[in-house]
């Protein structure tokens, strides 16, 4: 048989996806909410240009396909390598199944993914060997599937990108990516929303017709299994192809540079443009929000924050006293939801030492998380700047040399540090972190005897107490003030922690066990800090990062972002409680104000304790971006939409006032435009800064 039909499987699907791309772009070309016309080079280039894309990308895309197909012999089941080769394969199945693996570590789902993967893999591997009689019929089977899901996914991406293009006018975006994210919200959006029976019926009807043919015309492969040479010449052809394809897909995509954006948009491919969106992060406020003109935005947030300028957003914040050059630790807890603390209701005692903080300290009981990932926490308290659409500064390719709270500490000559107990090259962080002048104390920094337990996070909270606690005194020792922001990582699946530490057992990987080991590691940070010579000229700021869960009856539900806050001065004794709605992005620039610090600031984020406050907060998703203000939630989206909600206490009467988490949100029938118009101009602004790079360091 000829070299080139063993490799029908490939073509014959690269036909398929190439057709089902020409009749997409026909398809959007002449959509209703395609409204544009086209040049005849447009058209040449959507056509020619995007189908060019559209067969690099399938290359990559078939990797997988490609590496099935490769690894079909019979040879491998021949004595003794098929023997040696199943007693692998059952000692990896008993070691995931039985021992401890980095996927126990990580807990949820995953150990029983790798359980089942390797279980069939084995399973179907013995088959083989101890069936031969049977193989040629077992391996029909099992590349009839391997195609059926290949014709499935390219079926089903085409028609995915119509109903993106035919809700956003594009191909895809970060709002896909978004979508994977929220699976359980958008499975149930697209069950409301559409046919899904039919379709699916449809579907899979089409996809097993396409296969069976698909299957008639190459199932030749299996019958002239390429001996190793012809394997060898085949792989070296697709490697090249590959290789091509990874600098030809990029090179391609930048001769989108038409004018005309639906040109662009029609002419890219979905999956790419998926990459893109994965790795990119943003999401364009400007093109999917409602927004109002530059000036009258502008106007707006002059109001809402006196001094405000309106090109840079500089403006200088002044002090009537001395100020005082106390050390400062920030601690952000991980999703330590407010509703896990005894203050507002939990019956369970899990945060019997940090409740106890809290009466000694500044507290904030109403305040709000912006977001519901950790890099959302950490932009907040580090820019002080509203989240904006898209991924968190933190994960963007440009997040350094940003204004930050470290940029006001390091102008007042402290030493300023990020200590996590994980790795910082997770999330960005190290980037983020170290491009923004802090220096970084992370996993990486500790000895082997320094650890006493870790999982896949990192080290557990009381090793990096220690840790802290050695790198504050060092500080302290250089004469200088210091700045640490640590952020702890023990209150985090699998809720892995150090035995006969709390009285929650360790192997019980429940979220109250986490929420209780890190409140144990805390206070023993702070019995250490008590003995160390700096601990009364230092200030403590408790905040969480974000809540436990984001899931709820509305695209923001309140109680979801509600989370404890409070600022702990051992040089005083005057525990004071403040009740106003405020958000985290709000803690940092108070902290300055209780420092008494002169400076000059870009953030968005107030002292709240001055009486030109005016109390609010942010709260959002990915893409869902709202301001809670006089008891209004207007919740900004793509597609230029707006979401307003009467905010209705349901109270407890068991829980004092300023605890109460839990609030109806109702939606409102006549818009209130006030409350509309700052919630744009504050996202609006905030967004515009960060794509003219206006929100970067003041030398």
């Amino acid at each position: 048989m000829p070299l080139y039909k063993k490799i029908s499987a490939l073509s014959y699907l690269a036909i398929f996806y190439l057709l089902i791309g020409l009749f997409l772009r026909i398809i959007l070309l002449f959509n209703p909410i395609t409204q544009s016309s086209f040049t005849t080079i447009e058209i040449l280039k959507i056509f020619s240009l995007g189908c060019l894309s559209d067969f690099f990308v399938f290359v990559v895309a078939s990797f997988f396909l490609w590496l099935y197909l490769i690894f079909i012999s019979n040879s491998k089941y021949n004595k003794p390598y098929g023997y040696i080769i199943f007693g692998l394969l059952l000692t990896m199945l008993a070691y995931i199944s039985f021992g401890n693996t980095i996927l126990d570590e990580y807990g949820g789902a995953l150990p029983k993914i790798g359980i089942i993967f390797i279980a069939t893999k084995t399973f179907f591997f013995g088959l083989f060997l101890f069936l031969p009689q049977y193989r040629e019929r077992f391996r029909l089977w099992m590349f009839s599937f391997v195609l059926f899901l290949y014709v499935l996914l390219l079926l089903q991406n085409g028609i995915s990108e119509y109903f993106f293009w035919n809700e956003f006018g594009v191909k895809y975006n970060f709002i896909a990516v978004n979508y994977l994210i929220y699976t359980n919200e958008v499975i149930g959006n697209i069950m409301e929303s559409y046919p899904i029976i039919p379709i699916f019926s449809v579907l899979f009807a089409a996809v097993g017709t396409l296969t069976f043919y698909l299957v008639k015309y190459t199932k030749n492969y299996l019958q002239h299994i390429p001996n190793f040479k012809q394997k060898i010449k085949l792989s070296a052809v697709y490697l090249i192809l590959f290789v091509v394809s990874l600098w030809a897909i990029p090179t391609l995509s930048k001769t989108e540079n038409s004018i005309n954006i639906f040109a662009n948009e029609l002419q890219s491919n979905g999956i790419y443009k998926f990459y893109q969106a994965f790795m990119k992060s943003e999401l364009d406020y400007f093109k999917f929000y409602k927004t109002l003109p530059k000036e009258e935005a502008n106007s707006h947030l002059q109001r809402l924050i006196p001094g405000s300028n309106e090109n840079t957003f500089l403006r200088t914040i002044g002090s009537d006293s001395t100020e005082t050059k106390k050390n400062v630790v920030l601690i952000t807890i991980e999703s330590l939801s407010a509703d896990f603390m005894k203050r507002y209701g939990n019956d369970k005692n899990l945060t019997p030492f940090l409740d106890s903080l809290a009466n000694k300290s500044l507290e904030f009981t109403n305040i709000y998380a912006v977001g519901n990932r950790t890099v959302r926490g950490l932009e907040a308290v580090t820019l002080c700047l509203p989240p904006t659409a898209g991924e968190s500064v933190v994960k963007r390719k440009d997040n350094q040399n940003k204004f930050t709270t470290a940029s006001i500490f390091k102008k007042k000559g402290y030493k300023v540090n990020y200590l996590y107990g994980g790795d910082a090259f997770f999330d960005n962080m190290e980037s983020f972190f170290g491009g923004n002048g802090y220096n970084i104390i992370d996993k990486k920094t500790f000895q082997p005897q320094e650890i006493s337990f870790a999982n896949v996070w990192g080290v557990c909270d009381e090793d990096m107490a220690k840790k802290a606690i050695q790198t504050m005194n060092a500080d302290a020792k250089t004469g200088k003030p210091f700045f640490s922001h640590w952020m702890t990582v023990s209150n985090h699946r699998p809720f892995t922690y150090p035995a006969n530490k709390i009285d929650i057992p360790n192997d019980a990987k429940s979220r109250e066990g986490g929420v209780k080991y890190t409140d144990y590691a805390l206070k023993q940070f702070f019995e250490m800090a008590k003995k160390q010579p700096w601990f009364k000229n230092t200030i403590f700021v408790i905040v969480a990062d974000h809540c436990a869960s984001s899931a709820g009856k509305i695209e923001l539900p309140l109680d979801k972002y509600r989370i404890p806050a409070f600022i702990y001065d051992p040089s005083q004794n005057k525990p004071k409680q403040f009740n106003t709605v405020m958000s985290q992005i709000d803690i940092m620039p108070t902290v300055f104000g209780l420092l008494h610090f002169d400076y000059q600031s870009k953030f968005y984020g107030q002292d709240v304790m001055k009486t030109t406050y005016q109390p609010r907060a942010f709260i959002a998703t990915y893409q869902d971006l709202g301001l809670i203000k006089d008891n209004v939630l207007t919740i900004l989206s793509p597609k230029q939409k707006v979401k307003q909600f009467n905010i209705l206490l349901k109270p407890d009467l068991n829980i004092p006032n300023e605890y109460q988490t839990h609030y109806e949100e109702i939606e409102l029938q006549t818009p209130n435009i006030k409350s509309e118009k700052e919630a744009i101009s504050y996202y609006q602004t905030a967004s515009l800064l960060l794509k003219n790079k206006k929100y970067n360091n003041v030398n």
